[in-house]
């Protein structure tokens, strides 16, 4: 799994988690809670489900994916940050990464 999906994961994580906070503090409508929900409980395990999948990852950064709302954006800084500075392009040139 590359970054750039956990990424959106993560994202989307962290908004559903947003929206049933909202939901709370103001109507603490019963429907929303029961569709965003289970929309946010399927979203954070793909994102630990993720990190754990994606390679080198350390004992740190798999317990930070474990945080609800942004353990799957600072997993996700963390995983950039232990990758290696260059990469293989599709044509076998070297690129640098930034």
């Amino acid at each position: 799994m590359d970054l750039r999906s956990l990424r959106i994961a993560a994202h989307a994580e962290l908004l559903s988690l947003t929206a049933l906070f909202a939901n709370l503090a103001t109507v603490d409508d019963r429907t929303v809670a029961a569709l965003v929900g289970p929309a946010h409980g399927c979203v954070y395990l793909f994102v630990v489900v993720a990190v754990l999948r994606a390679g080198p990852a350390g004992r740190a950064t798999r317990a930070t994916a474990l945080i609800p709302g942004v353990g799957g954006l600072l997993a996700v800084r963390r995983l950039r940050r232990a990758a290696p500075a260059t990469a293989v392009a599709a044509d076998g040139k070297e690129a640098v990464r930034t």
